[in-house]
């Protein structure tokens, strides 16, 4: 039976060692934190756990590695995992440079390795949905998304709230829109700390006329995860907190009178598509196919990210 190595037990690894655990494949843990190394000892007595990534290496029984540690470590750890013949599922964001994903995708495709992101939204059956909504031209012609991701969070002292909080949401407007953006405006404000920014919005434009537009912060005082496509002949709303998709039969007609017949919920579906994304993961592994989010999707929303950093286009306060 194919087994996978956990790289990092931390606040979002946990849900990962969980996981593998539960679907049976988890072979070992890797976690540098003696404390956490215990938690884990504690709560899978019957899985190894390890404080360096060596043994994963050099274990053949060992074909995939989940790499849930800081970003700024995911680079090396991957490159090393791919080098030595291993399946490898990287958490967001993938890299925290456009060349070193890039790096990562040709060693991929060097090694005939799997190499998956952990673009977990791509794997909620609600985004699924709306995809297949949009695509059947159910809303008619997509001209606008907007996506909120808000709420008092962890603030953190590297990666800002579009890096930290705004990855999941770019991995979702590119497997709706279907292209990357031409054009990339930021304008983010630093509160709490220097340099880092607690507040972002970002709008992207794309070649098919489709404009998205992102706002998230870790700096404010209600928990809002909702998005909104709007078409010429409706509008479609996902909540993630309700899991719920609604229908809005809404539009402007061409005498620029309003259009309301009123909406309907045609999805309601579960928050948990971790499972999923995991399986996913497993099934890659054994069929060789390439992943939802594959390596060079998750270049392509780095180079989003990289894009919306850069001081061209971009204001910060």
């Amino acid at each position: 039976m194919r087994k996978v190595a956990v790289v990092g037990a931390g606040q979002w690894g946990r849900n990962l060692v969980r996981t593998f655990f539960e679907l049976g494949v988890l072979g070992v843990v890797v976690e540098a934190s003696p404390q956490l190394r215990e938690e884990v000892s504690l709560q899978y007595p019957t899985t190894p756990v390890h404080d360096s990534i060596q043994f994963v290496l050099e274990d053949p029984s060992i074909r995939g590695v989940i790499v849930a540690t800081p970003a700024a470590t995911h680079y090396d750890i991957a490159k090393s995992c791919l080098i030595s013949g291993k399946d490898v599922f990287i958490e967001k964001p993938m890299t925290l440079s456009s060349q070193e994903g890039e790096g990562l995708v040709k060693l991929s495709e060097t090694h005939q390795r799997v190499l998956m992101v952990g673009h977990l939204l791509l794997y909620q059956p609600a985004i699924r949905e709306m995809k297949k909504i949009m695509d059947a031209g159910r809303v008619g012609r997509v001209t606008t998304l907007h996506q909120q991701r808000l709420k008092l969070g962890r603030v953190r002292s590297v990666e800002n709230v579009l890096w930290s909080f705004g990855v999941h949401d770019l991995a979702v407007f590119l497997y709706l829109i279907g292209e990357e953006p031409t054009d990339t405006i930021s304008v983010g404000q630093h509160v709490v700390q220097p340099l880092v920014e607690d507040d972002v919005f970002l709008h992207l434009r794309f070649a098919n006329g489709v404009n998205a537009h992102l706002h998230n912060s870790w700096l404010y005082p209600e928990v809002v995860r909702k998005l909104t496509v709007i078409g010429t002949e409706g509008m479609l709303v996902y909540d993630e907190i309700t899991q719920t998709v609604t229908l809005h039969h809404k539009s402007i007609r061409s005498d620029l009178s309003n259009r309301d017949e009123g909406s309907e919920v045609i999805f309601q579906g579960d928050a948990q598509p971790l499972r999923i994304e995991c399986e996913h993961f497993l099934e890659c592994m054994e069929t060789r196919q390439a992943p939802i989010s594959d390596g060079r999707n998750g270049v392509a929303v780095v180079r989003i990210l990289e894009r919306a950093s850069m001081k061209e286009g971009t204001t910060y306060a």
